[in-house]
């Protein structure tokens, strides 16, 4: 599932952003521009409160997965929103982990690399599952394995739009019974 990150390395990549979001904001404060620097620090701020939001909803495997992805997947950047509901159902992380992981994998692969690739997930927890909304746009140079992937039909997945530079599609995961894991 990717490689295991200890403890060390989490908080040096962490660091590391970290210095280079604060070196942006002191960059536009010293050219005076201190719009953009309030702005920097309003996507900061959303940012951590869908880091919160992901953390909350009971899915460690799932939220580490997001948390390090920019810095696993070097050919696309990833951003995501959780549409909180304190009521959400528990699925299986596991399951949801490892298909999005090989997702990711096959992304990598698939893709231009060094290009404008961006993907944004948006998760939205419902009383019966939750809905994950993958949303795609760069240059998909190997459409082939994006189809085979998305062909292996082990999860409810509805493609809404397939292009050379678009991929958007809604996958759901159905809550476990009787709590199992």
């Amino acid at each position: 599932m990717g490689k295991e990150w200890d403890i060390v390395e989490v908080l040096r990549h962490s660091r590391h952003d970290w210095l280079n979001r604060l070196q942006l904001i002191k960059g536009n404060l010293d050219l005076n521009r201190i719009d953009r620097a309030k702005q920097v620090i309003d996507e900061i701020v959303i940012e951590a409160q869908h880091e919160t939001k992901l953390s909350n909803l009971h899915m460690p495997l799932f939220a580490a997965l997001l948390f390090k992805s920019n810095w696993e997947n070097p050919f696309f950047k990833l951003e995501y929103e959780v549409l909180f509901d304190p009521d959400a159902s528990k699925i299986n992380d596991l399951a949801v982990t490892n298909w999005t992981n090989t997702f990711f994998g096959s992304l990598n692969q698939a893709i231009e690399p060094f290009q404008e690739n961006n993907l944004s997930i948006t998760i939205e927890p419902q009383s019966e599952g939750i809905r994950f909304f993958f949303d795609f746009s760069g240059i998909i140079s190997n459409r082939e394995l994006i189809e085979s992937f998305l062909s292996e039909r082990t999860v409810d997945l509805s493609v809404k739009e397939f292009s050379e530079t678009e991929l958007s599609f809604e996958l759901f995961m159905p809550m476990l019974k009787n709590n199992a894991v």
